[in-house]
């Protein structure tokens, strides 16, 4: 059972910086593969990924909402317990509940798929709230 708590939400204008935390719980690397990374929901939508990282080469992945404006910093070995999620030129549509995940995978190509779906993770954190106001 990996267990993952964010931080890091907050209310920040157009145009601004966020960076999220999600501290991983019961993971150390001999545990196999895996995927991490970030989700997120807005009111009435779907949840959709966001970022993920492939524990194994560190490879990140994003979707095309975050390319550019988003960096994920992947664990890099196993002194670290924290991930993180640069949110640079934030807009309005970024608002959203942000969850972080991590779910057991076999290669990064698995990564770029999970991130197209919206409830596959093994793992959830149970949120952080960001809300951008115009």
């Amino acid at each position: 059972q990996v267990d993952l708590v964010e931080s890091g939400g907050g209310s920040v204008q157009a145009g601004g910086s966020l960076r999220l935390s999600c501290e991983v719980g019961n993971y150390y690397s001999g545990l196999g593969h895996y995927c991490m990374g970030w989700f997120r929901q807005a009111a009435g939508k779907e949840r959709e990924g966001v970022a993920l990282f492939f524990t194994s080469t560190g490879g990140t992945f994003y979707a095309d909402s975050a390319k550019g404006r988003f960096t994920i910093s992947p664990l890099v070995d196993d002194d670290e317990s924290t991930f993180y999620l640069q949110m640079n030129s934030l807009k309005p549509e970024d608002t959203a509940m942000y969850y972080c995940a991590a779910s057991r995978a076999n290669s990064g190509d698995t990564c770029r798929k999970l991130l197209l779906q919206n409830n596959s993770m093994n793992y959830w954190g149970k949120g952080t709230l960001v809300t951008i106001s115009s």
